[in-house]
């Protein structure tokens, strides 16, 4: 596929991450022989302007069409050939998966990932090719180290990724049969096709004799050799799931936006942390509160007891002056009583004395009147006598007369 891209350098290979053991440049030559390039299909006349089917030095490619910017060119034993173009859908496959591994790059810095149209070199018994996958993956432990000014790579790709074009056969036929078999004889360990339709997509891992066998899912997820760690379903390849859902998902979060999840698990732990904090200070203020209301309510027994102490200690004054006044009134009644019954006996003495003196009086009265009675009967006797002597007188004088 013909689009234009970047590269992502990274740093230094995570070391929880384990690797494959390095492979050189001539590790086709090591594993196993090499499998047999299909010759490539007839050409079509090229289109105006394009030299597709020229035939050129591999000089004369580097120096005149490696770098040319209208057409994109790879170079086939001594034949320029065209690189064409996918369709849309084909082209968001590709940046939806280039997009998953530079995420996986940056939580695993294990390998560096290039695009730009970035060749490189397979000298292959068939005859040397230059080709430039759509993107490739140079692992940090390659024994050729892809440096920052580099134009094209001057090793073998660890991982090579094509969108295909199917706008013709010879576009499928290229990437499927040719490039898959002169990627397995260079020695590429891994090698995926990318496209919209299902049934053309393909995961290829090298086996130790040379040759592609295709990634068999673990359960509907293809996971990668080359970048242990990388794994994908390839039914997310047509659904293309958006970052927010790759993040929560358990195939993917372990390396898209794990800082977003391990900041997002730190703010849930944080507010469950200050959500206990908050409970806890909720519990503490209930115990509180409690303890305020326990003590509010032995303050206000403490309080009551107090008042019914000093009701009781105000009865008991009460009582106490109650019974004070009762024994001062008791004691003033006494006194009354003593000075009534003194009165009385005062009284009565003076009724005695009185009754005495009456009786004295009356003694005394009688006595006169004895004594009256005496002198009237003495007068009367005394008058009697008078009269009789009067009488004796005046018979006396009668006598004395005749």
């Amino acid at each position: 596929m013909h689009v234009r891209r970047y590269r992502a350098t990274l740093g230094p290979c995570d070391p929880k991450i384990g690797l494959l053991p390095p492979m050189s440049s001539s590790a086709a030559t090591e594993l196993a022989p090499a499998p047999q390039v299909p010759a490539p299909p007839p050409r079509r006349l090229p289109a105006a302007g394009s030299a597709d089917g020229l035939l050129v030095s591999e000089a004369v490619y580097w120096t005149t069409y490696y770098l040319e910017s209208d057409h994109h060119y790879e170079w086939n034993n001594g034949r320029l050939e065209e690189k064409p173009v996918s369709d849309y859908e084909t082209f968001l496959v590709y940046a939806w998966f280039s997009t998953l591994v530079q995420h996986f790059l940056r939580t695993y810095p294990c390998a560096q990932l290039v695009g730009l149209e970035m060749g490189f070199r397979l000298p292959l018994p068939s005859g040397t090719v230059i080709r430039k996958p759509d993107f490739g993956v140079v692992r940090n432990d390659n024994p050729q180290p892809l440096l920052p000014l580099d134009c094209s790579y001057h090793g073998v790709f660890d991982l090579c990724i094509e969108a295909l074009s199917d706008l013709e056969r010879r576009g499928i036929v290229r990437d499927t049969v040719t490039k898959k078999a002169e990627y397995a004889a260079g020695g590429v360990p891994e090698y995926y096709i990318l496209h919209q339709n299902p049934a053309h997509q393909a995961f290829y891992t090298r086996t130790p004799t040379g040759f592609y066998t295709p990634i068999a899912p673990q359960a509907g997820v293809i996971c990668s050799r080359v970048l242990p760690g990388l794994q994908f379903r390839p039914t997310d390849l047509a659904r293309r799931p958006g970052l927010e859902a790759l993040r929560d998902d358990p195939i993917y979060a372990g390396f898209v936006l794990p800082g977003w999840r391990a900041d997002r698990e730190r703010a849930a732990a944080a507010v469950r942390q200050a959500d206990a904090q908050t409970r806890r200070a909720d519990a503490q203020t209930r115990r509180a509160d409690a303890q305020a209301r326990r003590a509010d309510a032995q303050t206000r027994r403490a309080d009551a007891e107090a008042q019914a102490k000093r009701e009781a200690l105000d009865r008991a004054d009460a009582e106490a002056r109650a019974k004070r006044e009762a024994m001062d009134r008791a004691e003033a009644e006494a006194r009354r009583a003593d000075a009534e019954a003194r009165a009385k006996r005062e009284a009565m003495d003076r009724a005695e004395a009185e009754t005495q003196a009456k009786r004295e009086a009356e003694h005394r009265a009688d006595a006169e009147a004895q004594r009256a009675l005496e002198q009237t009967r003495r007068a009367d006797a005394e008058a009697q006598a008078r009269q009789r002597l009067e009488q004796d007188l005046a018979a006396l004088r009668a006598r004395l007369a005749r």
